[in-house]
């Protein structure tokens, strides 16, 4: 089965289970661990979440993390001391994590690696597919912009989808490396994907190249808004920019013309599937049971690991009316401050 289908199936095979196991689910609690709330997309994940548990019968804890390791542990201690049946975790660091997650283990609590990698072979990854993810990023700049100096602004590096981004966005971007029409003149890592970390960055890479920078890889909407800020403090908006997560601000800038592409991940999706296997999981059920589940190696550990990926979609000026018409945005969200002689499409 061909990645892009995982996640149909997976929802429909989830719809089937968790409507079988929600007559046993009496209140479990299921216990959710944010590494952080910083980032817009993860308020809807969790209304995701909690209404997916509601509807299976389950309860909804949480702990935010708040960026910190140490805390992240300790709430996931917390969590279980709580009476937590299933834990959805998303990491704030995939290795430092890694004790949290055994300690779920010793009180035999399943764990759902939420969006961002464990590698450990318990548990059950459900995310996006993130190498997919950097390819729709660096097609839609690609096209912007064929040839010239482009910089790569990726992800946390203790974050695996930094990685498994900036593979995709090689592997488009390799042809035209090869050829010279494009050449990598700046690749950074971004400290705990902080937008502060990513301008500081961007920044520093504008003035080692003399600004001749062409165009800009950035791995999610908040390193894409900074690198931005940083162009535009040269007077250089324009410069074809990618991104990820479809924030509110993103879409805005796509529709002005400041970011080329968002890659729209649609997080109710995700989080129904987390939460529908968590509730089930924490009322009895096997991981065996739930159907085409992927067993995937592609970490840099090479652990097999039980996986869901779901399909991201390129959001680019041309289209923004779909996530308009999903309900993800409204059209004044949008279009708001858009020229009418500029608009496209959606804000027509």
């Amino acid at each position: 089965m061909s990645p892009k289908k995982w996640g149909a199936t997976l929802v429909a095979a989830l719809a089937v289970v968790v409507t079988s196991q929600a007559a046993f689910a009496k209140g479990e609690l299921v216990g959710v661990s944010w590494s952080n709330f910083q980032e817009e997309r993860w308020k809807k994940d969790e209304a995701a979440i909690k209404a997916a548990l509601e509807a299976a019968g389950a309860k909804y804890i949480s702990a935010d993390a708040q960026g910190s390791n140490e805390k992240q542990l300790a709430d996931v201690e917390a969590l279980i001391a709580k009476g937590a049946k299933a834990l959805i975790i998303l990491a704030q660091d995939a290795s430092a994590v890694l004790p949290a997650v055994n300690k779920a283990k010793e009180a035999k609590i399943p764990v759902v690696a939420y969006d961002r990698l464990i590698q450990d072979a318990s548990v059950l990854y459900v995310t996006f597919d993130n190498v997919e993810v950097g390819r729709l990023q660096a097609r839609a700049v690609l096209a912007a912009k064929p040839k010239g100096n482009y910089v790569l602004i990726k992800g946390s590096p203790t974050d695996p989808n930094a990685d498994m981004l900036a593979n995709g966005q090689r592997d488009v971007l390799a042809d035209a490396i090869y050829k010279k029409d494009v050449k990598i003149v700046g690749e950074q890592y971004t400290e705990g994907w902080s937008p502060e970390a990513a301008q500081k960055n961007m920044e520093q890479i504008l003035t080692k190249n003399n600004n001749k920078v062409d165009a800009v890889v950035a791995s999610n909407d908040g390193t894409a808004g900074a690198a931005i800020a940083a162009l535009r403090a040269q007077n250089m908006v324009g410069v074809p920019v990618s991104g990820q997560d479809a924030d509110v601000a993103a879409l805005n800038r796509v529709a002005k013309g400041e970011q080329t592409v968002t890659v729209w991940k649609d997080a109710r999706e995700l989080g129904k599937v987390a939460g529908a296997y968590a509730a089930q999981i924490a009322a009895g059920g096997k991981r065996g049971d739930v159907k085409d589940v992927r067993m995937w190696s592609g970490g840099s550990k090479k652990v097999q690991i039980p996986s869901v990926f779901l399909k991201p979609v390129a959001i680019t000026r041309d289209n923004l009316d779909v996530v308009i018409t999903a309900g993800w945005v409204t059209k004044a969200q949008v279009c708001a401050g858009v020229e009418a002689a500029k608009a496209p499409p959606a804000c027509k």
